[in-house]
C-alpha cells in the first residue's frame, strides 16, 4: 500500500458499545447505522489490527454520517488506543487525547450522508498505534455542545493512511 490508501472500514455491525454512554444499532431503508443522542455524548468503539502495508504516517478518519434532521451541525470526537505487543492491560480504558471536526453541518436532505474527517499525526497523536498492532477506535458525539437537535448517525467510518 502506498501513502492515501484506506487503511480499514469499520460498520456499525462491528461496534463494541461501551458499557455505558453508546450509540445505539438502528437502521435507515436496511442500512445498519449507529444513532448518538443529542444531549449526550454517546460513543462507538471498534477493534482493529493495524495492517502490515501501513508505512507508519499519519492517518485521516473518514466519519460517513446523516442526521434525523436538516438543520444544526454535528461535533465528531476519535480518540485512539494502543493494545499492542506488552503495551496496555486491557482491564480498563486508555485511550488517547480526541482530536476532533466540530461545526460540521448536516446534509440539507434526510438521508443524505456527510463525509466529516478527522487527521491524526503518526506517533504519540494516535497513540503510537504500530504496523501489526491491535488497537481500538473510539467515535464520540460532541452533544451537547453541537446544534442538531435529535440523533446523527453513523453509517461506515474509513480509516486512510495520509
Amino acid at each position: 500500500m502506498a501513502s492515501g490508501d484506506t487503511l480499514l472500514i469499520f460498520t456499525p455491525l462491528g461496534n463494541e458499545p461501551p458499557a455505558t454512554n453508546y450509540a445505539t444499532l438502528d437502521t435507515v431503508n436496511s442500512h445498519p447505522v449507529l444513532n448518538f443522542d443529542d444531549t449526550t455524548a454517546e460513543a462507538a468503539i471498534w477493534s482493529g489490527t493495524m495492517p502490515r502495508a501501513y508505512a507508519g504516517g499519519g492517518v485521516t478518519v473518514y466519519i460517513h454520517w446523516g442526521a434525523y434532521s436538516t438543520t444544526g451541525d454535528c461535533d465528531w470526537d476519535v480518540s485512539w488506543e494502543r493494545i499492542g505487543d506488552f503495551v496496555l492491560d486491557i482491564d480498563a480504558d486508555s485511550f488517547a487525547a480526541v482530536n476532533s471536526v466540530d461545526g460540521t453541518a448536516v446534509p440539507t436532505t434526510i438521508g443524505g450522508i456527510d463525509i466529516a474527517n478527522v487527521t491524526f499525526t503518526d506517533g504519540a497523536d494516535m497513540d503510537s498505534v504500530a504496523v501489526g498492532e491491535a488497537f481500538r477506535l473510539r467515535v464520540q458525539r460532541g452533544a451537547p455542545t453541537d446544534t442538531e437537535v435529535g440523533d446523527c448517525y453513523i453509517l461506515a467510518v474509513e480509516v486512510k493512511e495520509t
